[in-house]
């Protein structure tokens, strides 16, 4: 059942105690419904950016509403159409795309970074496909070799020349395999290997082989001067009382690691086809949702240094193929975040009970991962 929130839910002529059944499942998840917007309502008005949110329960969107404006210009309200920038929530998909690739036989998870890119230098004769997927392959992070002031939100770094900066290192940050680092460098030469593998640029073949065949008619990978955003939500940054636009970086224009965009409705069709398995069986699926463990068989850790993409530091990790795995309160879970210049953005799939959590914010100062998980423990039907 879809809680359309304001609207009224049309029950079919059924028999007494079917009704009364019904009738107590809407009236349980109306109430559930309010106690979710409870968690939103106080933190945005109708002037400011804001989030969506959309709950889901055994296959069905019980709670799907928007907050807020997408930009400060139009004033125009956010709903369940408009799309944002995933950041990193992005992953999930580059890994689906890489995985359908191993399914169709024109990969393997194996394959070594030589193979297919042979001009790469000698440190990645070590790294395989399952190293980038896994956040274990050493590579450096681009972002500390673009040099000060060479790309700009105006001139951004593009994914060719992120894959030159790599070849113009001579080691990884360290041995494949031996440790973990979160890693935007895999995930966007995980693109480049799409790309180059399927023959088809990374967006059109996730557009042919994910977001078409499972109705996502929004959710694209955006490449300025290439394609347009329909309602396009801008990112923004809160200063003192007021927020700006904040939409664009210098690393903005990369893919694999973060470009594609989407909003509540077509996310609510991938949560249904990731639950009866739409693209690849429960067998092909399960390397992605088994936590990867390092050479020496032990359980990997976060970095101890802090920075942006080191959420908690010296503690142990659980990761797949594009999917954090850690349980929360000792529920299981799938999950990813995403954040970007502008955006912060979680998914939040707790599998044993069949509840997934989806926020999408265009502001940076709130924090959709604590939030989701505070719906998580709102009572639902």
């Amino acid at each position: 059942m879809t809680i359309v929130w304001g609207g009224r839910p049309r029950l079919r002529r059924v028999s007494r105690p079917a009704r009364f059944y019904l009738l107590a499942f809407a009236l349980t998840a109306v109430a559930s419904a309010a106690s979710i917007d409870a968690i939103f309502a106080p933190l945005t008005n109708p002037k400011t950016p804001g989030v969506a949110v959309l709950v889901r329960q055994n296959g069905h969107t019980i709670f799907q509403r928007g907050y807020g404006i997408r930009d400060l210009r139009t004033l125009s309200r956010i709903d369940a159409q408009t799309n944002f920038r995933l950041a990193s929530f992005t992953k999930q998909f580059t890994a689906m795309a890489i995985m359908l690739l191993v399914h169709d036989g024109k990969l393997r998870y194996n394959q070594r970074l030589t193979d297919i890119f042979p001009d790469f230098p000698a440190y990645g004769q070590a790294i395989t496909v399952r190293h980038l997927l896994t956040h274990t392959s050493g590579l450096p992070d681009y972002e500390d070799l673009m040099q000060p002031n060479a790309w700009t939100a105006a001139h951004q770094i593009h994914d060719d020349e992120v894959l030159s900066l790599l070849k113009q290192q001579t080691a990884g940050k360290f041995a494949p395999g031996a440790s973990w680092a979160y890693s935007n460098s895999g995930y966007l030469v995980l693109g480049l290997i799409v790309a180059k593998v399927s023959g088809q640029p990374f967006g059109r073949f996730l557009a042919d082989r994910i977001f078409r065949p499972l109705h996502m008619p929004h959710t694209l990978v955006y490449v300025n001067g290439t394609n347009t955003v329909p309602n396009r939500a801008y990112g923004h940054t809160k200063e003192g009382d007021h927020f700006i636009e904040t939409d664009q970086s210098s690393t903005s224009a990369t893919l694999g690691d973060g470009g594609i965009y989407s909003n509540l409705e077509d996310l609510a069709q991938w949560d249904g086809a990731l639950e009866s398995h739409a693209l690849l069986s429960d067998a092909e699926m399960r390397p992605a949702l088994s936590p990867v463990t390092l050479n020496n068989g032990s359980q990997p850790r976060w970095p101890v240094t802090p920075d942006d993409d080191n959420l908690h530091p010296g503690q142990p990790v659980a990761y797949g193929f594009g999917w954090f795995l850690d349980p929360f309160e000792s529920r299981p879970r799938m999950w990813h975040t995403g954040s970007t210049m502008g955006f912060r953005t979680v998914i939040e799939r707790f599998t044993k009970q069949k509840l997934t959590i989806v926020v999408l914010c265009n502001r940076t100062d709130l924090d959709p991962e604590k939030l989701a998980l505070q719906v998580s423990r709102a009572p639902v039907p």
